[in-house]
């Protein structure tokens, strides 16, 4: 496979999957990937755990540079998800990774999607490691990456090339919940 890597399995996700379950208000507390207009991602909801400091961008009104270079914070949610924190820390060591930047949980609801689209922007350039942990998942949930697609099991590690062209179906049944690690290599 040229765009997926399985990286490893056996990560224990239930603590992060129990905390999101007694904290649903963490879901779509930053709506702007769910409701820009045409994003492919509008029939998820996720949670930011790691990204640009937003307050100077609600202060001004101005979000035009939010994906400009930038030294991302920990948001309030990374408090509740606390098991985040190590997890990212050893995978990063794991990956050899110099900086580690967004992180996100995403969440799609069964027969939902996410469409097909590149990562283009500073932060998907700079942080060129992506990893997918899946907290939740079915048999009937895939990715697609280029050419390839993969099913992922719950408590997968799975790098994947989001320079090219991907997307999410979850044809089945359940909710799917995915960690993503965003982090810097020098490969």
């Amino acid at each position: 496979m040229k765009n997926f890597m399985f990286i490893g399995s056996g990560i224990n996700v239930e603590p992060i999957n129990l905390i999101l379950k007694q904290n649903p208000d963490l879901w779509d507390e930053n709506r702007e990937r769910r409701d820009s207009q045409g994003s492919p991602h509008s029939e998820m909801n996720d949670i930011w755990v790691r990204y640009n400091d937003q307050k100077k961008f609600k202060e001004s009104g101005d979000w035009s540079k939010f994906n400009q270079p930038h030294f991302p914070i920990w948001y309030p949610a990374a408090r509740k998800l606390h098991y985040i924190r190590p997890l990212a820390i050893s995978m990063m060591a794991k990956m050899g990774s110099t900086h580690l930047g967004g992180i996100l949980i995403t969440r799609i609801p069964a027969g939902g999607k996410i469409l097909p689209h590149v990562d283009d922007n500073w932060h998907s350039r700079f942080y060129n490691c992506k990893l997918y942990i899946p907290i939740q998942t079915n048999i009937n949930c895939w990715n697609r990456c280029g050419d390839e697609v993969v099913t992922m099991n719950t408590g997968d590690c799975w790098y994947f090339n989001n320079a090219v062209e991907h997307e999410v179906q979850n044809q089945g049944s359940d909710e799917r919940i995915t960690l993503i690690l965003c982090m810097k290599t020098n490969d």
